[in-house]
């Protein structure tokens, strides 16, 4: 595909990275030159210094022919101007935007084809704050992922000593618990990928991805470590977009408190929010944590601007007291160096915007990407599509599809039927199919298994 990303900052970087890597046809556009040259010297794609709104820059970069448009700048009207410039000069195919702006965003009508023409919307502040708000729900999960409208969930814990399956392999897991059915997606040991097999002994520490419909995860996960109990008082550092969004939805349900520095910024949450209690003040303040009495809260989430602002309180809070930590951490090289220390669980948003973009690229039926282990390995929702004759999924059972290597398919959703991916299971046409993929170098690979032949035309 001949793609143009507009926007070189972490997000547009990151997905210039993957989708180079993937053989696609890549310009840059930015008005920031020596970021470009950064991303030319290191990956094989195009660049354009410029702004990405005018119509002589996104001619330069090729949009007359391009396939798609993905505006990804740091401001939204640039990539809504530049998505009704590629739509009224250009005609180009699909336009992805990122729009921040709630303004925006609650408006009806505004991005239909006849308004501003944007066929994605990607709103990066929900996307976190959906990510969040799973991992809350789900304590002592490391990432919890939702397929086929929220019946199948796919969730990374770690295994810890103690646990009834550490020791174990994964066959007995089948056994111990007869009644619910899961199955083990892929196992990282020492940030080493395992492909799993019913003879694969868990050990401590393993991340272990697992895969069920959403009634049996917290069945799962008594299995695989110690079940933490609710989170029920909750603690936001920083009430931006995503803090003031997160509160809004656990408000009713949990004790919440935010801590925000701008005295402005406190007023305006304390008249959106209802039963949300707003504090002033900096998160890295130890007597204000003391007041607070951090220690008796459940998690502690770091959503500020700033990374270390971010780390800092997270550290203290933790020192403090609070049960769990949660950071968001723009920079993606922090990431690994911080998870699992201190801090329980490291978020970069970029990863979880990514799989968002990455839904509307694959090609053949993706309805649902996510982006794993910073981007190592991706989870995919496939709809499988023709017969016997023209699919090379549809007719089959799952043990005799030639998958390919380190792909796994976890499970399949047939209307409101969650059916966990054993080798007799037999797939049909309109089956949604979630797959693990861990080797991104497979991922066309992967594709081709669900685009049909000419036949079924």
């Amino acid at each position: 595909m001949k793609i143009i990303i507009l926007g070189a900052g972490q997000v547009g970087g990151t997905l210039a990275e993957h989708l180079a890597r993937e053989e696609n046809d890549i310009t840059v556009v930015d008005t920031d030159g020596e970021r470009l040259r950064e991303l030319h010297t290191r990956l094989d794609i195009r660049t354009v210094v410029g702004p990405g709104s005018y119509p002589v820059v996104l001619r330069q970069a090729g949009c007359e022919d391009a396939d798609m448009l993905i505006a990804v700048t740091s401001q939204d009207e640039v990539n809504m101007i530049a998505c009704q410039v590629a739509h009224t000069l250009f005609r180009t195919p699909t336009k992805i935007a990122r729009v921040r702006a709630t303004a925006y965003l609650t408006r009806k009508g505004l991005f239909a084809h006849e308004a501003v023409p944007i066929d994605v919307l990607i709103s990066p502040e929900q996307v976190v704050t959906d990510h969040i708000r799973r991992l809350i729900e789900h304590p002592g999960a490391l990432q919890v992922l939702e397929f086929a409208g929220g019946l199948v969930q796919l969730v990374a814990v770690k295994a810890y000593y103690g646990g009834p399956l550490v020791g174990q392999d994964l066959g007995f897991l089948r056994r111990h618990m007869p009644s619910v059915d899961t199955r083990v997606a892929a196992i990282y040991r020492r940030n080493r990928p395992i492909i799993p097999r019913g003879d694969t002994v868990i050990e401590a520490d393993d991340e272990v991805f697992f895969i069920a419909a959403r009634r049996d995860i917290r069945a799962v996960m008594s299995e695989l470590r110690r079940v933490d109990r609710g989170f029920r008082r909750v603690v936001i550092a920083g009430g931006g977009n995503i803090g003031e969004r997160l509160a809004e939805h656990l408000e009713h349900s949990h004790q919440v408190k935010i801590i925000e520095h701008g005295l402005e910024r406190c007023t305006v949450l304390s008249e959106r929010l209802n039963r949300t209690v707003v504090l002033h003040g900096s998160a890295t303040n130890k007597r204000l944590l003391e007041e607070e009495n951090i220690e008796e809260c459940d998690i502690f989430c770091a959503l500020t601007n700033d990374d270390e602002v971010n780390i800092m309180s997270s550290m203290l809070a933790k020192r403090m007291g609070a049960k769990k930590v949660l950071t968001l951490i723009n920079n993606a090289a922090y990431v690994d160096l911080v998870q699992g220390g201190e801090i329980d669980i490291a978020i970069s948003p970029q990863q979880a915007t990514i799989g968002s973009l990455l839904t509307h690229v694959r090609r053949g039926d993706i309805v649902n990407v996510h982006s794993l282990r910073r981007g190592a390995a991706e989870a995919i929702e496939a709809i499988a599509h023709g017969d016997t004759q023209s699919s090379k999924v549809v007719g089959r059972a799952i043990g005799e599809i030639d998958l390919p290597r380190g792909t796994t398919i976890g499970a399949i959703v047939r209307g409101k039927e969650v059916l966990i991916a054993h080798d007799d299971v037999v797939v049909e046409s309109g089956d949604h199919l979630i797959l693990f993929v861990i080797d991104k170098r497979r991922i066309r690979d992967v594709e081709r298994l669900f685009q049909v032949g000419l036949t079924f035309f």
